[in-house]
């Protein structure tokens, strides 16, 4: 989808302490055999703090660099892919209230870790769908924790990070415009994370704790490999030629990608090696720090390197997303000008400044 007048206002993250993957390996959580193929050097831990409560945070920290009022905003939608702290409960309405308490619709979407960029999409369609609405916001927020999820070792490959993300998109001029914004699906791929497991009658009634390499592989055994790569590949690269028709640039006019934070073997495989991406014009350096944020990725990755001094103004930048389903979304984002500083990190965690363009 070509977008036109839509703006990106603020941002906002809330990333707990890191643990880094020695201190991780003292206190037994995990196993460096298996995790240092990854090449994550530290995740984000919260020791109490919920996805909901880390997603209010941030989302505060993006009104306030959007400098925008509760009663601007038209649409909150809140994406997730772990437990959010309570059962049958709805967290974007705690967003809602504990950040704007005003009366808009307000949605969870939960389309794993695809869910911030397909979060994004639904605000602008809806802005665009009525020329009276302002802006919308979206969060993320998870916390992976035991006993139900294993951030180390539930989905070997990929080394999990708890934090709440946030952004502010608006018909009002802000320091980035949105370009273009696509998102592509493959619903034959959804067994990949269900296995052949039955249906259950309540959480966890085939394992105590989340086991994505189990599930794969029973998925892999009956689907075939090759297969399931090709379709994986092919969604990928649809969304972002279609991202990049759509803003009319090509991929070689863009100055910085925003990647998941999977661990190196498959960003590898499914990003950089195939479309030829120099690393040091991703989000990795940052990315290898934190680790795999849910449905947060892009919009902590973007605000990164936005309030950061990285993404310069004239510059072009990138963000693609995949989840579980299959989706994958890929949007275009071009920087106009410096953020308001709400909340400047205090490290750009190895990213460095690069002007392509002037």
């Amino acid at each position: 989808m070509r977008v036109e007048n839509l703006y990106v206002v603020g941002t906002g993250r809330r990333l707990p302490p890191v643990m880094t993957l020695a201190e991780a390996e003292r206190a037994g959580l995990c196993e460096r055999r298996l995790v240092w193929r990854t090449e994550v050097q530290s995740v984000c831990v919260s020791e109490g703090e919920s996805g909901p409560e880390m997603a209010a945070h941030a989302a505060r920290t993006a009104l306030r660099q959007a400098g925008a009022r509760p009663a601007e905003i038209d649409l909150v939608l809140h994406a997730d892919t772990w437990y959010q702290g309570h059962d049958m409960w709805a967290p974007a309405s705690y967003v809602q209230r504990e950040v704007l308490g005003n009366s808009c619709p307000a949605i969870e979407v939960r389309q794993m870790s695809n869910g911030g960029l397909c979060a994004l999409e639904l605000a602008v369609s809806y802005l665009l769908g009525d020329p009276a609405r302002t802006s919308a916001l979206v969060t993320t927020g998870d916390r992976f924790c035991a006993p139900g999820f294993d951030r180390w070792r539930s989905d070997p490959g990929t080394v999990f990070g708890d934090a709440g993300t946030a952004v502010v998109v608006s018909r009002r001029p802000g320091f980035a415009r949105l370009r273009s914004i696509v998102t592509v699906a493959d619903a034959g791929l959804e067994q990949m994370q269900r296995g052949v497991d039955p249906f259950g009658p309540v959480p966890f009634s085939g394992r105590a704790c989340v086991d994505v390499e189990k599930v794969r592989q029973d998925f892999v055994r009956t689907s075939g490999l090759d297969g399931i790569l090709d379709r994986i590949d092919r969604g990928q690269a649809e969304a972002i030629e279609r991202a990049l028709a759509d803003a009319e640039v090509k991929l070689e006019d863009i100055d910085w990608f925003v990647l998941p934070n999977l661990g190196r073997g498959r960003l590898n495989a499914h990003f950089l090696n195939k479309f030829a991406i120099d690393p040091d014009r991703t989000t990795w350096s940052w990315g290898r720090q934190v680790g795999h944020l849910g449905a947060g990725d892009q919009i902590a990755g973007l605000g990164q390197i936005a309030d950061s001094g990285v993404l310069q103004p004239g510059q072009r930048c990138l963000l693609a997303g995949v989840g579980a389903g299959f989706t994958w979304s890929c949007a275009v984002v071009e920087m106009l000008r410096r953020p308001p500083t709400a909340s400047r990190p205090a490290t750009t965690a190895g990213l460095t400044r690069t002007v392509r363009r002037g």
